[in-house]
């Protein structure tokens, strides 16, 4: 006598031709029905047309009819994507209590300035900070904080590789640059920049720390996507300047968070004006004005800050020496200060209490 467990039987050398997983261990045959000495069933594929399909419903065929007592197979075909794996909870970072990506929607944007003048000034008020330079193709992190060549330091623990952070102005660091050339190029496809993400996370020894800030890259890719799924933030920041181009690519950054779920903590318009030196009563709109202080109003997010634009900034990142060290007095590193308070305040730390 033929059961559905015979046909069943029948069917299990035949496979997806896209997964080469057998149908029935798949749960792809359904619905077994025995009449007579006909045998209808039902197959549920991710591609219900084409010659994928025929192909799949042609050995199905032949591999039922080939059973005694059989004299007509009729398959039906429904459309049945694949069930999309669960991604994994995010794992916080022991002893880490507050975690903020530091974005922009474009590169130019001076995100990294603000983000390793903020770190800085974080640690000045007393906290205990790291910053994770995750810009893995454009590291500039260490340079911008005064650490040069460095050996890097290496433990095992738990039959893991566990990095030892560079210490800079207070603050622990971590970055791409500590691991390549500095002429070399990183030439990585998606997967790889999640790894290496992961393991700057996982397998740096970042100790107690009430921040650690993440220097993205810029754009919507993969190190952000990795970044909101791996651990649980507690916010993140868009570095944008006046100019419309900037704004059009922060409100694209900005609307991703949000779409992932992260806490935005608000905007941060750099290169305000422009204060020269020889006339620092002047300031000049060298990408316009307003820009930032408009999207943040349009998108209902705070606007953290301006900071405006000085040549000891830019010096400062150059030389290792960051404006809130070096220039602590001007207008760029008061900017930057009560940026840094804002974000204090945003995240309830009592940091500056």
């Amino acid at each position: 006598m033929i059961d559905s467990q015979v046909v069943l039987d029948a069917l299990k050398p035949v496979k997806d031709a896209e997964r080469k997983q057998s149908l029935v261990e798949a749960g792809k045959v359904r619905d077994v029905v025995i009449d007579g000495k006909t045998v209808s069933f039902t197959l549920a594929l991710a591609t219900p047309q084409g010659m994928i399909k025929d192909l799949i419903v042609e050995d199905c065929e032949k591999a039922v009819m080939a059973l005694d007592g059989v004299d007509a197979v009729d398959v039906s075909v429904i459309a049945a994507p694949p069930t999309p794996k669960p991604l994994p909870s995010p794992q916080g970072i022991d002893d880490v209590k507050n975690i903020i990506a530091i974005s922009s929607g474009k590169g130019g944007v001076g995100k990294s300035s603000v983000a390793v003048n903020v770190a800085i000034a974080l640690a000045q008020s007393g906290a205990k900070v790291g910053l994770l330079d995750a810009d893995i193709y454009g590291p500039n992190v260490p340079n911008m904080m005064g650490v040069g060549e460095v050996d890097i330091k290496v433990d095992k623990t738990d039959g893991k590789d566990i990095l030892q952070p560079e210490f800079n102005h207070g603050v622990k660091i971590v970055s791409m640059a500590f691991l390549i050339d500095p002429d070399q190029p990183v030439m990585w496809r998606g997967p790889m920049i999640n790894s290496m993400v992961r393991q700057f996370l996982y397998q740096v020894n970042w100790g107690e720390l009430d921040y650690l800030l993440v220097d993205m890259p810029p754009g919507t890719g993969d190190a952000q996507l990795t970044m909101a799924q791996a651990v649980p933030m507690a916010g993140a920041i868009i570095v944008t300047t006046p100019q419309t181009v900037s704004l059009l690519d922060s409100r694209r950054g900005l609307k991703m968070f949000q779409q992932m779920d992260v806490n935005l903590l608000g905007i941060v318009e750099n290169m305000s004006y422009f204060i020269p030196p020889d006339m620092p009563e002047k300031q000049y709109d060298l990408f316009g004005s307003g820009g930032g202080e408009k999207t943040a109003k349009e998108l209902d997010v705070p606007l953290l800050g301006c900071v405006p634009l000085e040549i000891a900034l830019r010096e400062g990142g150059d030389n290792g020496m960051p404006i809130v060290v070096s220039h602590p007095e001007s207008a760029s590193a008061k900017a930057l200060v009560e940026i840094a308070q804002a974000i204090a305040a945003k995240v309830s730390t009592p940091a500056f209490t």
